[in-house]
């Protein structure tokens, strides 16, 4: 298997995505979709997906900052939906952040604590786009992409949680492509991945690598079934890296299926 992680057509793939998020909301009846605009890479390409496919006006997007990191980036995706021509809207998290964190008993305090910290604003930011969808009688477009869902680089119940995935299909790099076959403005696919939640947090950072590397690594890896000491042969990375990353997969497999259930006798 090639390691190389290009789309052979991106124009194709956007026809294709376009037509998985139509035939989407027909089965679900909906009237139009959700997204939650961080105004980095993903949304913006879902959120240009839907309103390729659907039309702006069926496409609600929301802007949900919880910090002053978040705020800097809020500014840019409202800057995209307003560009996109859909109807969007801005709720600061931070008064239900705290107004949760206030009523918790001591021992869940989240001071000092950026990882629940951060799965909690993810939730409540999920809790939001379905609040939004139930009003508006759409569907939740997740904002996941492969590279994110194969290391478990989401949160359960958060960001994890959708009613379907466009790009759940596409690793990162894939996606880039994608924005550029959209005409995404160039400063949204040359921004550092962030999960926004802390200032200097990147996704590189809490991966190992970028995901220039590690898309390559999942390719062969997980994708192609070939072994550690090969992948790092042929992409010159190290081992160590392929381990870590095998093993981030392997331990977050619970975040890519189904609560499981008792096995019954039949």
């Amino acid at each position: 298997m090639p390691a190389d992680v290009g789309l052979d057509d991106p124009e194709q793939s956007v026809e294709r995505i376009s037509a998985f998020v139509r035939s989407s909301m027909a089965r679900a009846d909906a009237d139009g979709v959700v997204v939650n605009m961080s105004g980095g890479l993903d949304s913006t390409v879902v959120a240009a997906l839907a309103a390729e496919a659907l039309g702006p006006d069926r496409v609600y997007g929301l802007t949900l900052p919880s910090n002053k990191t978040g705020a800097v980036h809020a500014r840019d995706a409202e800057g995209l939906a307003e560009a996109l021509g859909i109807e969007h809207e801005t709720i600061h998290l931070q008064p239900a952040l705290s107004g949760f964190s206030g009523c918790m008993p001591d021992r869940f305090d989240l001071h000092d604590d950026p990882v629940s910290t951060g799965n909690l604003v993810a939730r409540l930011r999920m809790a939001t786009a379905y609040l939004a969808a139930n009003v508006t009688g759409g569907i939740v477009l997740g904002t996941t992409n492969r590279s994110e869902r194969l290391l478990g680089y989401v949160t359960k119940h958060g960001d994890g949680a959708a009613d379907v995935l466009p790009i759940g299909h596409l690793y990162k790099t894939q996606v880039r492509e994608l924005a550029r076959a959209l005409e995404v403005p160039e400063f949204v696919i040359e921004k550092p991945p962030t999960a926004g939640f802390l200032p200097g947090q990147y996704d590189r950072d809490d991966l190992g690598a970028p995901y220039d590397v590690v898309d390559p690594v999942l390719r062969l890896a997980i994708d192609g079934g070939i072994e550690t000491p090969v992948v790092a042969d042929r992409l010159g990375v190290d081992e160590s890296l392929v381990q870590r990353l095998l093993a981030r997969h392997d331990r977050t497999r619970h975040k890519r299926s189904l609560p499981p259930t008792p096995t019954e006798d039949r």
